[in-house]
């Protein structure tokens, strides 16, 4: 008996090692890392746009959704943005999909003598990646079809779903103490420039200072992001939670918030450059 589930537990552990296999063969296919890398650049047009539609509305201009879901609209809009839409789906996905086998398979470009608990963060940091890009492909998909959706609404209708419960409540306070964490994460990592090891190579310094102004940009923009849903949970209002583009007017409704949204915009344009720069010299 033994012996027969010791087999079976071989034949097991030999095919999915021959799963890992071929899935890391796709992964480092040229062709295929080309596509992953297109990403960073459509993950940097995305960007600038937001931080255009940010200042934009700071200086009273035409209004917009100042999110991913409001860039894409813009793009759509544009004559040629429906197939530079199309051609963000396939990029993003690609993307998605690279950071999908970084979470199961782990990265090929860290070093095999990091600590069990690295191992693990990188992963998790991989998966919720894979999780952000192919959000963006699915949002291109939408609005390449002619039927995007607003993220701020949907983030909107989501959190008054689960505050009907109290269980739903504590769950978007869980979660937004996760998106506060992970916009911390953002400016530390921009502040100390451990950025760096992501890329391949010397780094100039007009890059250096791209990432780091841009990184802690990003993050204080997810951080309150975070903020936002608490404030909506403490407060019954899920029309407070309204992602990006919530916490950016929520913003410029401050004292000299023409200024502040001003200063946001020109960093989420400069994470924008900096993707460019991932684009060319990120670690695969």
């Amino acid at each position: 008996m033994s012996d027969t589930n010791s087999g079976d537990s071989h034949t097991a552990s030999t095919e999915y090692n021959n799963s890992s296999s071929t899935i890391g063969r796709v992964a480092q296919n040229s062709i295929f890392e080309q596509f992953a890398r297109a990403g960073f650049i459509g993950s940097g047009i995305v960007h600038l746009i937001i931080g255009y539609i940010a200042i934009r509305l700071a200086l009273g201009g035409a209004g917009g959704t100042a999110d991913q879901s409001g860039a894409m609209a813009e793009l759509a809009n544009k004559p040629g943005g429906g197939v530079a839409l199309w051609i963000g789906v396939v990029v993003f996905a690609a993307m998605g999909m690279w950071r999908l086998v970084e979470a199961v398979l782990g990265s090929s470009s860290r070093p095999d003598s990091e600590s069990t608990l690295s191992q693990v963060f990188d992963r998790i940091k991989a998966f919720s990646l894979a999780a952000v890009y192919l959000a963006f492909a699915f949002s291109a998909w939408g609005f390449a079809r002619g039927i995007g959706i607003s993220s701020s609404s949907q983030s909107t209708g989501f959190t008054a779903r689960l505050m009907q419960s109290g269980a739903g409540s504590v769950a978007l306070v869980v979660g937004a103490l996760v998106i506060i964490a992970i916009g911390g994460y953002h400016v530390y990592k921009g502040a100390s420039q451990n950025f760096l090891e992501d890329l391949e190579g010397s780094t100039s310094d007009l890059v250096r200072r791209l990432g780091t102004i841009g990184y802690i940009a990003k993050g204080l923009a997810i951080a309150a992001i975070g903020v936002l849903v608490i404030l909506a949970v403490s407060q019954s209002a899920p029309d407070k939670s309204s992602g990006l583009d919530g916490a950016l007017k929520t913003l410029g409704a401050q004292p000299y918030g023409v200024a502040l949204l001003v200063i946001a915009g020109i960093g989420i344009i400069t994470y924008g450059l900096y993707s460019f720069a991932m684009a060319r010299s990120a670690k695969m």
